[in-house]
């Protein structure tokens, strides 16, 4: 199954950039024996609309476009908060169910249109305190690794 992060917004380079880089080449290394892979991050451009409302329906357009068949999940601070290891055998269980594809979506700095989170497989939450998109991407991608090292029963994660 391919995982991938799509996002709006594009990452400047620097320590932000290179901590997603270093989570996600890890899951690559991990994810490549339990039949996961891509791990890739999709940017896409701000929409230029003059209202909040227009520029996340603009958004969700592109992000509609841009996503491979298969699973979206969508993060917005009102989804459904899980652990690591639950986190972790969903993804397994979609993987184990012949699901193509994964998509991890963050939306830019109006959130996402309503309507695509209504249209998401799972509406996750990290918290219901508002983060800046640049910390999102690098907790998604380690979390993203974390879930290969659990499936994988390597010692990484320290749970329960």
């Amino acid at each position: 199954m391919r995982l991938s992060i799509a996002a709006v917004g594009r990452m400047k380079a620097g320590p932000e950039r290179e901590m997603v880089a270093r989570y996600l080449e890890r899951a690559v290394g991990g994810g490549k024996p339990l039949a996961l892979t891509g791990f890739d991050v999709i940017e896409l451009t701000e929409s230029r609309a003059s209202s909040s409302a227009s520029r996340k329906a603009d958004e969700a357009k592109a992000l509609g476009a841009s996503l491979p068949e298969g699973i979206i999940v969508a993060l917005d601070e009102r989804g459904k908060s899980i652990g690591s290891e639950v986190f972790a055998a969903q993804i397994g269980r979609w993987r184990d169910d012949g699901r193509p594809a994964a998509s991890f979506v963050i939306g830019g700095a109006d959130g996402l249109d309503p309507a695509f989170v209504a249209k998401a497989d799972l509406v996750l939450s990290f918290s219901p305190l508002t983060w800046p998109h640049q910390l999102v991407r690098i907790m998604l991608a380690e979390q993203l690794y974390r879930a290969t090292t659990i499936l994988a029963g390597h010692p990484y994660h320290r749970g329960d």
